[in-house]
């Protein structure tokens, strides 16, 4: 039963984090591309910045509608298969922000990131389960 509600919850966190995350990013595309131009601007990756913000959009609604739907079919049918594809893609999201975050000299957010990193790990290994 514990396994089980740990599934839950992790399934559940990844899923609000990254639709959140994707949804913002179409819903003032705008505003963050250009955050992140400006971000960007003095470090090697400069002139990808929209071809990386469209990637990272695709990764992290499939991140959170993955987990989100692993959620649910963990509570209706006790299938955690969808849900770990789901912390997967977390991880993979989480890896490349941190990426970025090195490569723009940004310290401290790439820090921010690794207390969600190790979330996506403990996720991948207890939806393994």
């Amino acid at each position: 039963m514990t396994l089980f509600l740990l599934q839950i919850l992790v399934s559940a966190f990844l899923a609000i984090l990254f639709l959140q995350s994707g949804v913002d990013k179409i819903l003032d595309r705008q505003g963050n591309l250009d955050w992140l131009k400006g971000h960007f601007a003095k470090s090697p990756l400069a002139g990808m910045v929209p071809l990386m913000f469209g990637l990272l959009t695709v990764i992290e609604l499939a991140a959170g509608l993955l987990s989100g739907i692993g959620c649910a079919l963990l509570i209706f049918s006790h299938n955690s298969a969808i849900a770990f594809y789901g912390a997967v893609g977390s991880a993979i999201a989480i890896l490349a922000l941190f990426f970025g975050q090195r490569i723009a000299k940004e310290y401290a957010g790439a820090a921010i990131l690794v207390p969600y990193f190790l979330l996506t790990l403990v996720a991948i290994y207890l939806l393994a389960a």
